[in-house]
């Protein structure tokens, strides 16, 4: 690949999408579906949870997007000691102007990877619950808007329990999707010797979109049409998880809107202006689990939140 600027022009949200990632693919080998998963997230407004075992590439992908993106890019390491000013930023008073001042912290960027995130307190968890939400943050009784698009990648491994705060249920609620990348197979793992032998892969990644480009697809994502039947539908699969027995809490209100979100991305992607019932299931495997909380003391040992959205989606009804 070229280092010469590629960015499509007339050309339809869904070949952009596209084009980003199959960019991002050439470099993150053999995760395609996880890398797609990830950039929908990212044109509907969202924000990804990554879960998995260190050294699988999750700093990779969240550079590789923000070079196809012409983006700016931040890595927070999260550790005990970190502090809220250290994310959000800190207002310092300067003896040559005599005036306070606000010097923004890592947060004020593009794509954000929040990386090990729950080996910060929960005060330091909580100074992203804002930003995740409303695209600013507050400090000192000041509102500072981030720019935009605004993306947090954040990471957290599920084997070093050790020194790790567990994400409150309304941080987790303010991730569109949990994705988990897996091990890769013997071929693509020999492909990824070969690759990373000589040179950094991320030197090939070529511009394919720029962020007021993307703003038109995430625009464009909003006009997909939701019929009124599979508004229903997407609503009887979250009132579902708010009665299934083992579950203590179900998905909310914002994991409704951001089920519907993703699936009109998963349409447009796919070509389609309008969405569809697979639209639908597709996302609410991604959505949904990870908004869950099984109740504590259940009998089903084996339960878990993606058995849950499984059950729930073979239960109800698909509209025809």
């Amino acid at each position: 690949m070229s280092n010469e600027s590629s960015i499509p022009t007339n050309t339809s949200p869904a070949a952009c999408i596209q084009r980003l990632v199959d960019e991002v693919s050439a470099v993150f080998i053999g995760k395609e579906e996880v890398v797609a998963n990830a950039v929908l997230a990212l044109v509907c407004g969202g924000h990804v949870l990554i879960e998995d075992v260190p050294g699988l590439g999750k700093t990779l992908l969240a550079k590789a997007l923000a070079r196809a993106l012409q983006a700016d890019f931040k890595r927070v390491q999260f550790t005990a000691d970190l502090l809220p000013s250290d994310v959000t930023g800190v207002t310092m008073y300067s003896q040559d102007t005599h005036q306070f001042t606000f010097r923004p912290g890592p947060l004020f960027s593009n794509i954000v990877l929040a990386d090990e995130i729950n080996r910060a307190t929960p005060r330091t968890q909580s100074s992203l619950l804002e930003a995740m939400e409303e695209g600013s943050v507050t400090v000192d009784g000041i509102r500072h808007a981030l720019p935009s698009p605004f993306f947090v990648i954040a990471t957290q491994n599920p084997v070093e329990l050790e020194g790790t705060y567990p994400l409150p249920f309304a941080q987790m609620d303010r991730f569109m999707v949990r994705l988990s990348i897996g091990y890769l197979d013997r071929a693509n793992e020999i492909r990824l010797l070969r690759q990373q032998q000589e040179h950094n892969p991320l030197e090939e990644i070529r511009p394919t979109l720029t962020c007021e480009q993307l703003e038109e697809i995430r625009h464009a994502v909003r006009h997909v049409t939701v019929d009124e039947s599979l508004a229903g539908y997407l609503v009887d699969i979250v009132n579902a998880t708010r009665k299934t027995d083992g579950l203590e809490y179900g998905a909310s209100p914002r994991g409704s809107l951001d089920l519907q979100r993703f699936s009109q991305a998963a349409a447009l992607l796919d070509g389609r202006d309008y969405v569809i019932p697979d639209d639908i299931k597709r996302a609410a495997r991604l959505i949904l689990p990870h908004r869950l909380i099984i109740r504590k003391g259940t009998r089903s040992v084996s339960l878990n939140a993606t058995d849950v959205i499984d059950r729930v989606l073979e239960s109800i009804a698909v509209p025809v």
